[in-house]
């Protein structure tokens, strides 16, 4: 999965690739820009949007879900 983080001393935000079994365990990676190892998960509306997988080709509009139209 991936992971967006952003660091606490630069700003910078990045992606990290963690299984799930790593990120349940403490998952804490460096900045890539400074190398700060102060850091923090930063939830997007990528992360929470549903997936496209869940719409059928053939729904008449965002508000249709499997099985509704």
């Amino acid at each position: 999965m991936i992971y967006e983080y952003q660091c606490t001393e630069c700003g910078e935000v990045f992606e990290v690739w963690a299984t799930l079994a790593e990120k349940e365990k403490g998952l804490r990676p460096q900045c890539p820009k400074c190398r700060c190892e102060d850091t923090r998960q930063i939830i997007t509306a990528v992360a929470l949007a549903g997936s496209s997988k869940s719409r059928r080709s053939t729904d008449a509009g965002p508000m249709c879900g499997p099985g509704c139209c």
